[in-house]
């Protein structure tokens, strides 16, 4: 006899489904957010006959912290899995999330997903956080384009319009709100409120781009995969980071399909044919993976992979690069599992 502990997390409360796998019969109850409250319940659980399932979320990380701190079994449900979909389904409540759980569990089907520990957590975090600056800068020097072609001043082409020189050209140009009377020179207090907000962004960049950077130092993993020819450090901190533990995959297939590299299948009948790659996995992985793959065509191993699946077609040459992103993600897992670099002559030779 096994009890199953399913927990429907909320921001402010949460169900708990309490189900005794001899009798099936739930037990119910909704109690605050907190983790102290949490503890109290999970204190009277027999560490070797329970398990404790609950939906992946924001709060999952601390829970998770919580369940290996306290040695209790746990699961993690992934919501994104087709199986969670409640589209046909009109009688949806908190307390059926919580059953939903459970009894799935007991019939032997829970899609689930890998909650890291909470140092790994904080970092993928701070990856995240890094291209979020990334983002809002480009959005910043977007807008300053637009405004300087409202006014007839044409910018330089690429990054050339952000160096030293060129910054200092468009400082001069701009001026504070408060000292601008003629309403035709507005333009140029949107200039200068643009340029503080990127000057503000750069330095949070640098600052986060050298925490990341004092990290990777920490991480001889992140040093192993920066010996592959075009992988850089922002590049092979994010495939650690992702990857976290590269034993806990039995397979390629297993990394690809977490990256969501894998395709899409459609069977019916005599009919069977893939599709279309899953996107299932971490997106900021397969970008930057794809930008690398893209970067390593200067190098014979890329090259190999990148015509034969290309065939000399300009229609496949997406779904080339694709091959070799996922390729490249596959020899990464294999080096972080052996501890070993990369190998490029004897790949060569083979």
């Amino acid at each position: 006899m096994k009890t199953i502990l399913a927990i429907d997390l909320g921001k402010r409360n949460s169900v708990f489904c309490k189900l005794d796998t001899s009798s099936l019969k739930p037990e119910y109850s909704t109690v605050k957010t907190a983790p102290e409250k949490f503890h109290d319940i999970f204190a009277d659980l027999d560490l070797e006959s329970s398990i404790v399932l609950f939906e992946v979320g924001s709060q999952a990380g601390w829970l998770s912290d919580m369940m290996r701190a306290m040695r209790l079994e746990f699961k993690v449900a992934n919501v994104n899995h087709p199986a969670w979909k409640w589209t046909n389904n009109t009688n949806k409540s908190d307390k059926t999330d919580a059953h939903r759980l459970a009894m799935m569990y007991h019939q032997g089907f829970f899609p689930e997903v890998y909650i890291p520990i909470k140092s790994v957590r904080q970092k993928r975090s701070l990856i995240y956080y890094r291209q979020k600056i990334v983002g809002r800068m480009t959005q910043v020097k977007n807008g300053i384009r637009a405004l300087m072609t409202t006014v007839a001043i044409d910018l330089p082409i690429g990054k050339n319009c952000w160096t030293k020189k060129y910054r200092k050209q468009l400082q001069e140009q701009a001026l504070p709100f408060d000292s601008i009377d003629d309403p035709c020179e507005l333009w140029r207090g949107q200039l200068h409120t643009e340029l503080q907000q990127f000057d503000a962004l750069q330095i949070s960049l640098d600052k986060t781009t050298a925490k990341l950077d004092e990290l990777n130092k920490q991480k001889q993993s992140v040093a192993l995969l920066e010996t592959i020819p075009g992988i850089g450090p922002r590049t092979a901190e994010a495939i650690v980071a992702v990857i976290d533990d590269p034993h806990r995959f039995k397979s390629c297939r297993q990394v690809s399909n977490y990256a969501g590299f894998t395709p899409r299948r459609y069977q019916s009948g005599q009919m069977e044919r893939s599709g279309r790659i899953s996107k299932r996995g971490n997106p900021l992985l397969r970008a930057l993976l794809t930008q690398a793959s893209w970067a390593a065509l200067r190098f014979g191993w890329a090259q190999d992979i990148y015509k034969r699946v290309c065939r000399g077609s300009a229609k496949r040459r997406k779904i080339a690069i694709i091959a070799v992103a996922r390729h490249l993600l596959m020899r990464c897992w294999a080096m972080m599992r052996d501890n070993k670099p990369w190998q490029y002559e004897i790949d060569k030779a083979a």
